[in-house]
């Protein structure tokens, strides 16, 4: 059997056709597939949520700035992250917990523990145990990470369900830097104020080690100042970010470019902490 000429070309041209239009669909599912393993992940798998965009670092009378390594940098967040060294991570399988020191020591002296300075700070009416100026017994806040209101009651059970997490964890800091630091710096960035906020517990365990690339808190509203307040952290202890954790950070500023860092003084809200 023979064709012609002109069926002949009539037929290259569908196969061509054809082609493009799998490339085309080839190219399409790729961009989908980035998309999902970059930030596409998260909102595909997080209902959208309103709650609090800002957390306080300092408050005012009792609570005492912990001295970093260097000051954290004034100005716009994505600046600063443009000055973190990028590298890999570092073996983990060395890190311990009392590399930072005890948990939740009175490192600014101000005569509580730094677990009840972050309760007293984050929860509005805070209550005390009888006789303690310091030990925190019960509370109310709206918590950051899940924007959700939260009660908070000293006990055996339910003292967990709100707890403190370190903004840039223990052992994320391990892996970028903080094996370089000296046994006091480390100490200091386990109870420094601005690596600390009162969270929700089970988001602070669904959370735990991770950086901005694998983990952002559900409460979108608090994505940039989650973000700045990392970046802040990491420039004060001079610790480094990797690549992903990079990008994943400049995702979530570039919808927020005015967004500064998140400089520790003396206030009494969140709007007086950030430059």
């Amino acid at each position: 059997m023979s064709i012609t000429w002109t069926e002949f070309r009539r037929a290259r041209r569908r196969s061509r056709q054809a082609w493009v239009l799998l490339a085309a669909v080839a190219a399409a599912l790729l961009g989908c597939l980035f998309w999902f393993f970059t930030a596409g992940q998260f909102a595909a798998s997080e209902p959208p949520s309103t709650g609090p965009t800002e957390a306080p670092v300092l408050a005012d009378g009792w609570m005492k700035a912990v001295a970093p390594v260097r000051p954290v940098p004034q100005g716009a967040a994505a600046a600063a992250l443009e000055t973190l060294a990028v590298k890999g991570r570092a073996a983990k399988d060395n890190y311990d917990r009392s590399a930072f020191g005890q948990a939740w020591l009175d490192v600014d002296r101000n005569g509580c523990d730094t677990r009840n300075d972050i309760l007293r700070r984050d929860l509005a009416d805070a209550e005390f145990t009888e006789g303690s100026r310091c030990r925190v017994a019960g509370g109310t806040f709206q918590e950051p990470y899940t924007g959700r209101a939260i009660t908070f009651r000293r006990g055996a059970e339910s003292s967990k369900d709100v707890q403190i997490d370190h903004v840039v964890a223990l052992g994320d800091a391990w892996q970028k830097g903080a094996q370089q630091l000296t046994a006091e710096q480390r100490q200091h960035l386990a109870n420094d104020p601005l690596n600390l906020i009162a969270v929700d517990g089970p988001a602070n365990q669904d959370k735990s080690a991770s950086d901005a690339a694998t983990w952002l808190p559900p409460n979108k509203a608090f994505r940039c100042h989650y973000v700045a307040r990392q970046i802040s952290v990491k420039a004060a202890y001079r610790l480094w970010v990797t690549p992903a954790e990079k990008e994943a950070m400049k995702r979530v500023l570039g919808a927020c470019p005015q967004q500064q860092t998140i400089v520790p003084r003396p206030g009494t809200g969140p709007e007086a902490q950030a430059h």
